[in-house]
């Protein structure tokens, strides 16, 4: 079997997970030869309630689209951390913003976590608070080296409007930047 690469992006309405979801799924159909599915899920409320997008990659066609075991997690809330979470495989990729995520020890003895001020970062760092889902896609590139780095920066200029486009690519490149530190603080 070939590449099968689960994701999940959670968090509440408004932070961009969908948006995150989207821009990895497009990189992996138009940019990567793969094959993608995404599968938000939220409530009705539209700014606030919990969201979730589920990603999968493979080399080969997806017969079942709900991701089940997945390898990599992306939280920014703690209420949808704690929802969503039973889903990770042994060993995934943890991701959650350390300003609003508290991870329990036991979690971090089942899987690799790494913790960061993600929506602080992007609000005071990069400029602008709604960079933070990109941010985030950065990170996540980085930390899973399932893409081609040049492939997402296409992906992410297909969805984000032309006025912010140097911002979030600043925000994509700070994403990478601070994986790769995360990395070798933790000797990856």
């Amino acid at each position: 079997m070939g590449l099968h690469y689960e994701l999940r992006f959670v968090g509440i309405g408004g932070q961009g997970n969908m948006l995150a979801g989207t821009i990895i799924a497009e990189t992996a159909v138009y940019y990567e030869n793969k094959y993608a599915t995404q599968v938000p899920t939220y409530t009705s409320q539209v700014r606030g309630g919990p969201t979730k997008a589920d990603v999968i990659i493979s080399d080969e066609p997806i017969q079942f689209a709900e991701a089940t075991h997945i390898d990599f997690l992306l939280a920014l809330d703690q209420r949808t951390y704690d929802m969503y979470k039973k889903d990770l495989k042994g060993g995934a990729i943890v991701l959650v913003d350390s300003g609003l995520v508290n991870v329990p020890e036991e979690d971090h003895k089942k899987w690799d976590v790494y913790g960061y001020p993600i929506v602080k970062t992007a609000k005071y760092d990069i400029g602008n608070v709604v960079t933070a889902n990109i941010l985030a896609v950065g990170m996540t590139i980085e930390l899973t080296g399932i893409f081609d780095r040049e492939n997402v920066k296409k992906a992410i200029a297909d969805r984000v409007p032309a006025a912010f486009l140097d911002l979030n690519m600043k925000a994509y490149e700070t994403g990478i930047e601070i994986a790769k530190r995360l990395k070798v603080e933790k000797g990856k």
